[in-house]
Protein backbone atom coordinates (compact mmCIF):
# COMPACT_ATOMS: atom_id res chain seq x y z
CA UNK A 1 0.00 0.00 0.00
CA UNK A 2 2.80 2.26 0.91
CA UNK A 3 4.05 2.52 -2.53
CA UNK A 4 0.76 3.79 -3.64
CA UNK A 5 0.59 6.42 -1.51
CA UNK A 6 1.87 9.22 -4.05
CA UNK A 7 -0.36 8.29 -6.69
CA UNK A 8 -3.38 8.33 -4.54
CA UNK A 9 -2.76 11.84 -2.62
CA UNK A 10 -1.96 13.14 -6.17
CA UNK A 11 -5.51 11.82 -7.21
CA UNK A 12 -6.94 13.45 -4.62
CA UNK A 13 -5.53 16.75 -5.20
CA UNK A 14 -6.91 16.05 -8.98
CA UNK A 15 -10.47 16.73 -7.43
CA UNK A 16 -9.84 19.23 -4.66
CA UNK A 17 -9.22 17.22 -2.05
CA UNK A 18 -6.15 17.19 0.48
CA UNK A 19 -5.07 15.95 3.90
CA UNK A 20 -3.32 19.02 4.21
CA UNK A 21 -4.27 20.53 8.35
CA UNK A 22 -6.56 17.44 8.78
CA UNK A 23 -4.64 17.12 12.38
CA UNK A 24 -2.41 19.12 14.99
CA UNK A 25 -2.25 22.51 16.60
CA UNK A 26 -3.68 24.11 13.05
CA UNK A 27 -7.27 24.72 10.85
CA UNK A 28 -9.27 22.33 10.17
CA UNK A 29 -11.35 21.67 6.80
CA UNK A 30 -14.16 24.56 6.89
CA UNK A 31 -17.73 23.20 6.95
CA UNK A 32 -20.57 24.62 5.15
CA UNK A 33 -24.32 23.99 4.50
CA UNK A 34 -24.07 19.91 3.15
CA UNK A 35 -27.57 21.46 1.28
CA UNK A 36 -25.96 24.40 -0.44
CA UNK A 37 -27.19 25.63 -3.52
CA UNK A 38 -30.48 23.07 -3.26
CA UNK A 39 -31.80 24.04 -0.52
CA UNK A 40 -35.22 25.49 -0.91
CA UNK A 41 -34.96 27.30 2.07
CA UNK A 42 -31.52 28.28 2.42
CA UNK A 43 -29.97 31.55 3.49
CA UNK A 44 -27.13 31.46 1.16
CA UNK A 45 -25.08 29.02 -0.96
CA UNK A 46 -22.03 28.63 1.46
CA UNK A 47 -19.68 26.77 -0.77
CA UNK A 48 -17.96 30.15 -1.97
CA UNK A 49 -17.31 30.94 1.06
CA UNK A 50 -16.13 27.42 2.51
CA UNK A 51 -13.83 26.93 -0.89
CA UNK A 52 -12.08 30.31 -0.08
CA UNK A 53 -11.42 29.58 3.42
CA UNK A 54 -9.99 26.38 2.42
CA UNK A 55 -7.71 27.78 -0.66
CA UNK A 56 -6.28 30.23 2.08
CA UNK A 57 -5.86 27.99 4.94
CA UNK A 58 -4.23 25.13 2.71
CA UNK A 59 -2.48 27.95 0.11
CA UNK A 60 -4.47 26.12 -2.32
CA UNK A 61 -3.28 22.90 -1.36
CA UNK A 62 0.52 24.08 -1.22
CA UNK A 63 0.08 24.18 2.40
CA UNK A 64 0.12 27.55 4.33
CA UNK A 65 3.06 27.74 6.89
CA UNK A 66 1.34 31.02 8.60
CA UNK A 67 -1.08 28.76 10.26
CA UNK A 68 0.24 25.63 10.38
CA UNK A 69 1.75 25.80 14.37
CA UNK A 70 -0.98 27.65 16.14
CA UNK A 71 -1.85 27.20 19.97
CA UNK A 72 -4.14 24.28 19.40
CA UNK A 73 -6.74 23.23 16.83
CA UNK A 74 -8.83 25.48 15.48
CA UNK A 75 -12.21 24.72 13.58
CA UNK A 76 -14.40 27.17 11.44
CA UNK A 77 -17.83 27.15 10.19
CA UNK A 78 -20.02 29.07 7.63
CA UNK A 79 -23.75 28.92 8.47
CA UNK A 80 -26.77 28.61 4.79
CA UNK A 81 -28.97 27.18 6.70
CA UNK A 82 -32.28 28.05 9.98
CA UNK A 83 -31.70 24.33 10.79
CA UNK A 84 -27.43 25.22 11.83
CA UNK A 85 -26.36 21.79 10.06
CA UNK A 86 -23.14 23.20 10.77
CA UNK A 87 -23.00 23.29 14.32
CA UNK A 88 -21.28 26.60 14.78
CA UNK A 89 -22.22 27.31 18.68
CA UNK A 90 -19.18 24.59 19.28
CA UNK A 91 -16.56 26.09 16.27
CA UNK A 92 -13.89 28.63 16.76
CA UNK A 93 -14.97 31.25 14.41
CA UNK A 94 -18.39 30.52 13.13
CA UNK A 95 -19.86 33.15 10.42
CA UNK A 96 -23.59 33.59 10.68
CA UNK A 97 -25.86 35.64 8.11
CA UNK A 98 -27.34 38.79 8.42
CA UNK A 99 -28.15 41.85 6.59
CA UNK A 100 -27.62 45.49 7.55
CA UNK A 101 -28.62 48.58 5.72
CA UNK A 102 -29.12 46.29 2.82
CA UNK A 103 -26.07 44.67 2.62
CA UNK A 104 -25.50 41.18 3.27
CA UNK A 105 -22.62 39.77 5.67
CA UNK A 106 -22.49 37.96 8.86
CA UNK A 107 -22.38 38.11 12.14
CA UNK A 108 -19.39 36.35 14.08
CA UNK A 109 -19.49 34.05 17.11
CA UNK A 110 -16.16 33.10 18.67
CA UNK A 111 -14.27 30.53 20.98
CA UNK A 112 -16.71 27.32 20.77
CA UNK A 113 -14.75 24.03 21.56
CA UNK A 114 -14.76 21.00 23.70
CA UNK A 115 -12.11 19.41 25.32
CA UNK A 116 -11.41 17.23 28.37
CA UNK A 117 -10.54 20.22 30.50
CA UNK A 118 -13.57 22.46 29.83
CA UNK A 119 -16.67 22.86 26.82
CA UNK A 120 -17.83 26.25 25.77
CA UNK A 121 -20.47 27.81 23.57
CA UNK A 122 -18.89 30.54 20.52
CA UNK A 123 -19.95 34.12 21.96
CA UNK A 124 -20.87 36.84 19.89
CA UNK A 125 -17.69 38.75 19.05
CA UNK A 126 -20.04 42.13 18.49
CA UNK A 127 -19.04 42.59 14.71
CA UNK A 128 -20.47 42.37 11.73
CA UNK A 129 -18.68 42.13 7.99
CA UNK A 130 -19.54 42.46 4.96
CA UNK A 131 -19.77 39.00 2.54
CA UNK A 132 -16.26 40.76 0.65
CA UNK A 133 -14.71 40.45 4.44
CA UNK A 134 -14.82 36.77 5.16
CA UNK A 135 -11.68 36.04 4.51
CA UNK A 136 -9.82 38.98 5.75
CA UNK A 137 -11.40 38.56 9.47
CA UNK A 138 -10.82 34.72 9.33
CA UNK A 139 -7.39 35.63 8.80
CA UNK A 140 -7.25 38.33 11.42
CA UNK A 141 -8.85 36.21 13.90
CA UNK A 142 -6.11 33.95 13.23
CA UNK A 143 -3.31 35.78 13.47
CA UNK A 144 -4.63 37.52 16.75
CA UNK A 145 -4.82 33.41 18.02
CA UNK A 146 -1.75 32.81 16.39
CA UNK A 147 0.05 35.81 18.05
CA UNK A 148 -1.77 35.93 21.33
CA UNK A 149 -2.50 32.46 22.49
CA UNK A 150 -1.03 30.75 25.31
CA UNK A 151 1.23 27.78 24.29
CA UNK A 152 1.85 26.22 27.84
CA UNK A 153 -0.88 23.79 29.24
CA UNK A 154 -2.30 22.11 26.59
CA UNK A 155 -5.22 21.86 28.49
CA UNK A 156 -5.93 25.94 28.33
CA UNK A 157 -5.13 26.63 24.53
CA UNK A 158 -8.27 26.71 22.94
CA UNK A 159 -8.96 30.05 21.59
CA UNK A 160 -11.54 30.82 24.16
CA UNK A 161 -9.08 30.79 26.89
CA UNK A 162 -7.33 33.71 25.18
CA UNK A 163 -11.01 35.36 25.11
CA UNK A 164 -11.09 34.83 28.34
CA UNK A 165 -7.87 36.04 29.79
CA UNK A 166 -7.98 39.19 27.46
CA UNK A 167 -11.82 40.20 27.80
CA UNK A 168 -14.12 39.89 24.51
CA UNK A 169 -13.68 43.70 23.89
CA UNK A 170 -9.80 43.33 24.11
CA UNK A 171 -9.87 40.28 21.65
CA UNK A 172 -12.00 42.55 19.39
CA UNK A 173 -9.37 44.89 19.44
CA UNK A 174 -6.75 42.91 18.61
CA UNK A 175 -9.23 41.46 15.87
CA UNK A 176 -9.47 45.00 14.71
CA UNK A 177 -5.61 45.73 14.17
CA UNK A 178 -5.66 42.82 11.96
CA UNK A 179 -8.13 44.04 9.79
CA UNK A 180 -6.73 45.61 6.54
CA UNK A 181 -8.57 49.06 7.54
CA UNK A 182 -7.97 48.48 11.06
CA UNK A 183 -11.81 48.69 11.55
CA UNK A 184 -15.13 46.11 12.46
CA UNK A 185 -18.49 47.43 12.66
CA UNK A 186 -21.10 46.23 15.24
CA UNK A 187 -22.86 43.35 15.02
CA UNK A 188 -26.35 43.92 13.23
CA UNK A 189 -30.03 42.78 14.36
CA UNK A 190 -31.20 42.08 11.36
CA UNK A 191 -30.09 38.16 12.18
CA UNK A 192 -31.03 35.72 8.91
CA UNK A 193 -31.45 33.01 11.02
CA UNK A 194 -35.35 32.41 12.06
CA UNK A 195 -34.79 31.57 15.55
CA UNK A 196 -38.22 29.38 15.75
CA UNK A 197 -37.42 26.83 13.37
CA UNK A 198 -37.56 22.95 13.60
CA UNK A 199 -34.64 21.47 12.50
CA UNK A 200 -35.26 19.33 9.09
CA UNK A 201 -34.48 15.81 8.71
CA UNK A 202 -32.49 15.94 5.33
CA UNK A 203 -32.31 11.97 5.54
CA UNK A 204 -34.79 10.24 2.85
CA UNK A 205 -35.88 11.62 -0.21
CA UNK A 206 -36.85 15.75 -0.72
CA UNK A 207 -37.25 18.23 -3.35
CA UNK A 208 -34.25 20.52 -4.41
CA UNK A 209 -34.56 24.15 -5.63
CA UNK A 210 -33.52 23.15 -8.66
CA UNK A 211 -37.49 22.03 -10.71
CA UNK A 212 -37.92 18.30 -11.20
CA UNK A 213 -34.77 17.67 -9.33
CA UNK A 214 -34.66 16.46 -5.37
CA UNK A 215 -31.57 15.28 -3.47
CA UNK A 216 -31.70 11.82 -1.13
CA UNK A 217 -29.85 11.70 2.35
CA UNK A 218 -28.39 7.91 3.52
CA UNK A 219 -27.90 6.91 6.46
CA UNK A 220 -24.81 5.25 6.86
CA UNK A 221 -24.04 4.05 10.28
CA UNK A 222 -22.16 5.18 12.88
CA UNK A 223 -20.32 6.58 9.49
CA UNK A 224 -18.23 3.66 9.08
CA UNK A 225 -17.89 2.69 5.41
CA UNK A 226 -15.14 0.74 3.66
CA UNK A 227 -13.88 0.89 0.12
CA UNK A 228 -16.12 -0.94 -1.74
CA UNK A 229 -18.82 1.07 -0.23
CA UNK A 230 -17.73 4.01 -1.76
CA UNK A 231 -17.05 2.43 -5.13
CA UNK A 232 -20.68 1.94 -5.15
CA UNK A 233 -21.70 4.92 -3.68
CA UNK A 234 -19.57 6.76 -6.26
CA UNK A 235 -21.53 4.43 -8.69
CA UNK A 236 -25.07 5.70 -7.54
CA UNK A 237 -23.72 9.46 -7.67
CA UNK A 238 -22.60 9.19 -11.17
CA UNK A 239 -25.36 7.01 -12.27
CA UNK A 240 -28.46 8.74 -10.51
CA UNK A 241 -27.19 12.38 -9.79
CA UNK A 242 -23.61 14.60 -11.04
CA UNK A 243 -21.50 12.78 -9.64
CA UNK A 244 -21.25 14.48 -6.41
CA UNK A 245 -21.73 12.99 -2.54
CA UNK A 246 -22.20 15.40 0.76
CA UNK A 247 -20.98 14.49 3.97
CA UNK A 248 -22.94 15.87 7.10
CA UNK A 249 -21.29 16.33 10.30
CA UNK A 250 -23.78 13.87 11.65
CA UNK A 251 -21.34 11.17 9.81
CA UNK A 252 -24.43 10.55 6.65
CA UNK A 253 -24.30 11.07 3.05
CA UNK A 254 -26.19 12.98 0.74
CA UNK A 255 -27.10 12.47 -3.01
CA UNK A 256 -27.87 15.33 -4.73
CA UNK A 257 -29.33 16.57 -8.20
CA UNK A 258 -31.17 13.18 -8.61
CA UNK A 259 -33.54 13.68 -11.37
CA UNK A 260 -37.34 12.62 -10.06
CA UNK A 261 -37.76 10.24 -12.55
CA UNK A 262 -34.75 8.44 -11.24
CA UNK A 263 -35.94 8.49 -8.01
CA UNK A 264 -37.47 5.07 -7.84
CA UNK A 265 -34.87 3.07 -9.22
CA UNK A 266 -31.93 4.57 -6.84
CA UNK A 267 -33.85 3.40 -4.22
CA UNK A 268 -34.02 0.12 -5.18
CA UNK A 269 -30.46 -0.08 -5.22
CA UNK A 270 -29.30 -2.83 -3.41
CA UNK A 271 -27.26 -0.58 -1.30
CA UNK A 272 -30.02 1.30 -0.07
CA UNK A 273 -32.33 -1.61 0.62
CA UNK A 274 -29.59 -2.89 2.75
CA UNK A 275 -27.11 -1.10 5.37
CA UNK A 276 -27.41 2.72 3.99
CA UNK A 277 -31.17 3.14 4.00
CA UNK A 278 -32.94 6.88 3.71
CA UNK A 279 -35.00 5.54 6.26
CA UNK A 280 -33.14 3.95 8.86
CA UNK A 281 -34.95 2.79 12.03
CA UNK A 282 -36.04 6.05 14.49
CA UNK A 283 -33.23 5.42 17.06
CA UNK A 284 -30.68 4.84 14.68
CA UNK A 285 -31.06 8.30 12.37
CA UNK A 286 -29.30 10.29 15.09
CA UNK A 287 -26.26 7.91 16.17
CA UNK A 288 -22.81 9.07 15.81
CA UNK A 289 -19.26 7.47 16.99
CA UNK A 290 -16.32 8.58 17.07
CA UNK A 291 -13.69 6.12 15.92
CA UNK A 292 -12.93 4.15 19.15
CA UNK A 293 -9.89 2.53 20.34
CA UNK A 294 -9.92 -0.08 17.35
CA UNK A 295 -8.54 2.58 15.41
CA UNK A 296 -7.64 5.88 17.86
CA UNK A 297 -4.48 5.25 19.85
CA UNK A 298 -6.47 8.21 22.63
CA UNK A 299 -9.75 6.39 22.60
CA UNK A 300 -10.42 4.23 26.17
CA UNK A 301 -13.24 2.23 24.76
CA UNK A 302 -14.41 0.42 21.21
CA UNK A 303 -17.39 2.95 19.96
CA UNK A 304 -18.90 2.27 16.89
CA UNK A 305 -19.49 -1.51 17.11
CA UNK A 306 -20.93 -0.84 20.73
CA UNK A 307 -22.83 2.23 19.43
CA UNK A 308 -25.18 0.21 17.14
CA UNK A 309 -25.05 -3.25 19.10
CA UNK A 310 -26.19 -0.83 22.25
CA UNK A 311 -29.13 1.06 19.99
CA UNK A 312 -30.36 -2.28 18.46
CA UNK A 313 -30.32 -3.58 21.84
CA UNK A 314 -32.43 -0.24 23.45
CA UNK A 315 -34.73 -0.54 19.85
CA UNK A 316 -36.38 -3.69 20.77
CA UNK A 317 -36.79 -2.83 24.24
CA UNK A 318 -38.39 0.73 24.01
CA UNK A 319 -40.69 2.34 21.10
CA UNK A 320 -39.66 6.07 20.54
CA UNK A 321 -41.82 8.68 17.77
CA UNK A 322 -39.27 11.50 17.54
CA UNK A 323 -35.68 10.51 16.37
CA UNK A 324 -33.28 11.09 20.17
CA UNK A 325 -29.60 12.01 18.88
CA UNK A 326 -26.93 9.46 20.79
CA UNK A 327 -23.38 10.42 20.53
CA UNK A 328 -20.62 8.28 21.55
CA UNK A 329 -17.02 9.40 21.95
CA UNK A 330 -13.99 7.10 22.95
CA UNK A 331 -12.15 9.62 25.43
CA UNK A 332 -12.58 12.86 26.91
CA UNK A 333 -11.64 14.79 23.76
CA UNK A 334 -15.22 14.67 22.89
CA UNK A 335 -14.59 13.78 18.35
CA UNK A 336 -18.27 12.49 19.07
CA UNK A 337 -19.91 15.65 20.08
CA UNK A 338 -21.38 13.86 23.14
CA UNK A 339 -22.29 17.35 24.88
CA UNK A 340 -24.21 18.62 22.23
CA UNK A 341 -26.36 15.24 21.67
CA UNK A 342 -29.78 13.87 23.79
CA UNK A 343 -27.66 11.03 24.82
CA UNK A 344 -24.52 11.34 24.62
CA UNK A 345 -21.77 8.67 25.94
CA UNK A 346 -18.15 9.13 27.03
CA UNK A 347 -15.89 6.12 27.06
CA UNK A 348 -14.20 5.72 30.56
CA UNK A 349 -12.52 2.46 32.70
CA UNK A 350 -14.82 1.23 35.45
CA UNK A 351 -15.22 -1.19 37.76
CA UNK A 352 -18.32 -3.76 37.43
CA UNK A 353 -20.54 -5.00 40.63
CA UNK A 354 -17.36 -7.71 41.24
CA UNK A 355 -15.03 -4.59 41.01
CA UNK A 356 -13.42 -6.44 38.09
CA UNK A 357 -11.72 -3.12 35.86
CA UNK A 358 -13.94 -2.96 32.62
CA UNK A 359 -15.01 -0.55 29.74
CA UNK A 360 -17.39 2.08 30.79
CA UNK A 361 -19.30 5.17 30.02
CA UNK A 362 -19.90 8.82 31.43
CA UNK A 363 -23.81 9.36 30.45
CA UNK A 364 -24.32 12.95 29.37
CA UNK A 365 -28.46 14.01 28.95
CA UNK A 366 -29.72 16.89 27.90
CA UNK A 367 -27.60 18.55 24.74
CA UNK A 368 -29.30 20.36 22.30
CA UNK A 369 -28.27 22.26 18.65
CA UNK A 370 -29.92 25.07 16.75
CA UNK A 371 -30.72 28.24 18.07
CA UNK A 372 -31.19 27.15 21.38
CA UNK A 373 -27.93 25.50 21.63
CA UNK A 374 -27.47 23.61 25.03
CA UNK A 375 -24.20 21.87 26.21
CA UNK A 376 -25.45 18.13 27.79
CA UNK A 377 -24.65 17.59 31.29
CA UNK A 378 -23.51 14.46 33.40
CA UNK A 379 -26.31 12.19 34.05
CA UNK A 380 -24.68 9.10 35.43
CA UNK A 381 -20.69 8.61 35.26
CA UNK A 382 -18.70 5.07 34.92
CA UNK A 383 -21.64 3.24 33.74
CA UNK A 384 -19.82 -0.29 33.06
CA UNK A 385 -21.13 -0.82 29.25
CA UNK A 386 -23.06 -3.56 29.95
CA UNK A 387 -25.57 -1.90 31.94
CA UNK A 388 -26.30 0.65 29.58
CA UNK A 389 -29.37 -0.75 27.33
CA UNK A 390 -31.44 -0.61 30.57
CA UNK A 391 -30.67 2.78 31.82
CA UNK A 392 -30.51 4.18 27.83
CA UNK A 393 -34.24 2.15 28.20
CA UNK A 394 -35.08 3.78 31.05
CA UNK A 395 -33.73 7.46 30.05
CA UNK A 396 -35.98 7.23 26.48
CA UNK A 397 -39.34 6.43 28.94
CA UNK A 398 -38.71 9.03 31.56
CA UNK A 399 -36.99 12.15 29.29
CA UNK A 400 -38.33 11.46 26.06
CA UNK A 401 -41.63 9.76 25.47
CA UNK A 402 -40.64 6.37 25.05
CA UNK A 403 -42.85 3.36 25.51
CA UNK A 404 -41.41 0.03 26.88
CA UNK A 405 -42.35 -2.82 23.96
CA UNK A 406 -44.58 -4.68 26.38
CA UNK A 407 -47.04 -2.00 27.31
CA UNK A 408 -46.98 -1.25 23.50
CA UNK A 409 -48.29 -4.46 22.51
CA UNK A 410 -50.70 -4.80 25.22
CA UNK A 411 -52.07 -1.44 23.92
CA UNK A 412 -52.38 -3.30 20.45
CA UNK A 413 -54.11 -5.99 21.93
Amino acid sequence: VLPDVPEILKGLSEVGLTSLQSGMDNVRNPVGNPLAGIDPHEIVDTRPYTNLLSQFITANARGNTAFTNLPRKWNVCVVGSHDLYEHPHINDLAYMPATKKGRFGFNLLVGGFFSPKRCADAIPLDAWIPADDVLPVCQAVLEAYRDLGTRGNRQKTRMMWLIDELGIEQFRAEVVKRMPQQELERSSSEDLVQKQWERRDYLGVHPQKQEGFSFVGIHIPVGRVQADDMDELARLADEYGSGELRLTVEQNIIIPNVENSRLEALLKEPLLRDRFSPEPPILMKGLVACTGNQFCGQAIIETKARALKVTEDVGRLVSVTQPVRMHWTGCPNSCGQVQVADIGFMGCMTRDENGNVCEGADVFLGGRIGSDCHLGEVYKKRVPCKDLVPLVAEILVNHFGGVPREREEEAED
